[in-house]
């Protein structure tokens, strides 16, 4: 056999065995980044005094990292749909111990412990027990009174405390007006469309984050989707009234004269009557999917 066939039947044998040999080396590095992902959920240090005794003058640096942390942490559990948030409040816990005065925590960490799952860890308790330590430690700022207001008022509907949130933040001269004006209208009202659809925008106004915003701005076509349905339902029993029976299609508001034209949801997709005569959104709308999901949380 010369020399070249001699090659050639060693790069036969040779390079199967070698692409096996790569296959399983890629195995085990995932396996073992795998692991490493596991491992590294554990390896926190828990304990927000030990952390701040060890880290000396450095302990506004060191909860900058931990914040980061619980930032990446959370952003992963939410990418894969985890509803298992444990190490969440250990994370913020450390990273307010070390270092009190650092706002940003205190507000996105209260949304992440208080949005339901998956969106969040589900647990409005600790979103309010984490704010009112902010509230200890940094007592001028109102936004912390806002943020603990909303948690009341939207994820436990105990208006009574919503309403006793905003007023005490409305109480520090730097706070809008309107922080005075929703404790009187919660007060009175509990929970109203008009209320909610002001919460939510001033959510959307005033966040930077995308992904608070995107979920105000669901929340907000939502409520608008529920205005329109209550208003098309009164007129509904107005058109019954005049003709004794309820209308099949939304355009018969029109052809009634109820209605100047067809109204649309927020994405811009007709509304219908459904078979017990009451509006919805159309099918093909893509907040019928917000919607059913908004409701599973509820």
């Amino acid at each position: 056999m010369s020399g070249q066939n001699a090659k050639s039947w060693l790069l036969l044998v040779l390079l199967p065995l070698g692409f096996a040999g790569v296959w399983h080396l890629q195995q085990r590095i995932d396996g073992q980044r795998s692991a490493l992902y596991q491992e590294r959920d554990e390896l926190v240090l828990r304990s927000g005094k030990l952390v701040k005794a060890m880290s000396l003058e450095y302990a506004p640096l060191i909860a900058d990292i931990y914040w980061t942390r619980t930032v990446q942490y959370y952003g992963y559990k939410r990418s894969r749909h985890d509803p298992n948030f444990e190490l969440l409040w250990p994370l913020l816990d450390v990273t307010t111990t070390l270092d009190p005065n650092l706002l940003v925590a205190y507000r996105f960490g209260s949304t992440f412990l208080s949005e339901p799952t998956p969106r969040g860890a589900g647990q409005p308790e600790l979103g309010i027990a984490l704010l009112e330590r902010g509230i200890h430690a940094n007592p001028e700022y109102w936004r912390l009174y806002e943020d603990l207001g909303f948690i009341y008022y939207f994820d436990l509907k105990d208006y009574a405390k919503a309403s006793a949130a905003f007023t005490e933040g409305s109480r520090n001269p730097k706070s809008l007006i309107w922080m005075k004006v929703m404790a009187a209208k919660i007060a009175a009202e509990g929970e109203s469309l008009s209320t909610s659809v002001f919460l939510w925008n001033e959510v959307y106004q005033s966040t930077k984050d995308p992904d608070v915003k995107r979920n105000a701005l669901t929340h907000l076509q939502l409520l608008k989707v529920e205005q329109d349905c209550r208003q098309l339902d009164a007129l509904a029993e107005e058109f019954q009234k005049r003709t004794g029976r309820r209308p099949l299609r939304v355009g018969e508001l029109v052809q009634a004269g109820l209605l100047s034209r067809l109204p649309v949801d927020p994405l811009g997709y007709g509304y219908i009557f459904g078979a017990d005569g009451k509006a919805k959104l159309n099918l093909d709308s893509p907040l019928v999917d917000q919607q059913l999901l908004h409701k599973s949380l509820k």
